[in-house]
């Protein structure tokens, strides 16, 4: 991840060509209007979801007139700016444009095209936003099974879709579903990235949740004290990540009634 201070310089660079584009070329040259996407990226890493979203609006109206409705950078457009209306809430519109961009996909590329199937999970976040979390369940089962079958069982994409399923599961009380699956996630990130990998973490992290949810904190507590120790070691005690891990081990022993307060320490290193 990129720091605030590189985003800065990023952005008076994209800033400079912009408007050198737009004077040389026009506003709606193509390198002008890459301009414009590239600086709405920059914005929406930054969290300006309004700014992101005005140029993606003028970048999304010129491509259409340009190049058609269906055309490929459109498209792109059009899910850019999905993304930033699922970032600032705007559920509905969201919705409407990442509905149009996977129909057109879907005729274009075909079902299980790469795109489509990004477009298809895209959407059950928006599913989820809303609460949907039928419709959501039902488009992340469609991706899962395709990435299963055209990646394998272990692939990163796999694992990320059997992840965001099992967040829906967990969002429908279904546990014992939940767990099943972040089991899975959590095996294969360990024997593909390793023990301490930050994807292996929140996937304990996850499964963590789920327990508590269950009742059962003696597993949780197992895993939240895995997962403070290694926070500690790679990223210090201060880190924001490392105290969040305490404050979470902290809650599960309050939740079993334990003294233990201090959760720089193993449970029984602690009086």
């Amino acid at each position: 991840m990129q720091s605030s201070d590189n985003w800065s310089k990023e952005e008076q660079r994209e800033v400079t060509a912009l408007e050198k584009n737009k004077r040389l070329l026009g506003k709606e040259h193509p390198d002008t209007l890459r301009n414009m996407s590239n600086l709405a990226s920059i914005y929406q890493n930054q969290g300006r979801w309004t700014d992101a979203e005005s140029l993606q609006v003028a970048v999304l109206e010129a491509t259409k007139r340009l190049l058609g409705e269906e055309h490929p950078d459109t498209l792109r457009s059009m899910s850019n700016l999905a993304s930033t209306y699922n970032n600032l809430g705007q559920w509905s519109d969201a919705e409407d444009l990442k509905v149009i961009v996977l129909e057109a996909q879907q005729r274009l590329l075909g079902h299980e095209h790469p795109d489509t199937l990004i477009s298809k999970s895209n959407l059950a976040s928006i599913y989820q936003n809303q609460g949907r979390w039928s419709d959501a369940e039902a488009m992340e089962i469609t991706v899962l099974e395709a990435r299963k079958r055209l990646l394998g069982q272990e692939h990163p994409y796999t694992l990320r879709n059997m992840s965001n399923l099992a967040s829906i599961y967990q969002n429908q009380g279904r546990w014992t579903d939940a767990e099943s699956l972040q089991i899975a996630v959590l095996n294969g990130r360990k024997r593909l990235l390793g023990e301490e990998h930050p994807d292996t973490l929140a996937s304990m992290s996850s499964l963590a949740s789920t327990y508590r949810s269950q009742g059962r904190l003696s597993d949780e507590e197992g895993l939240q004290v895995s997962i403070l120790e290694a926070r500690k070691r790679l990223q210090g005690q201060d880190h924001p990540d490392t105290l969040m891990s305490m404050a979470n081990l902290l809650l599960t022993y309050r939740s079993q009634g334990r003294r233990e307060l201090e959760v720089g320490a193993r449970p029984h290193e602690l009086s």
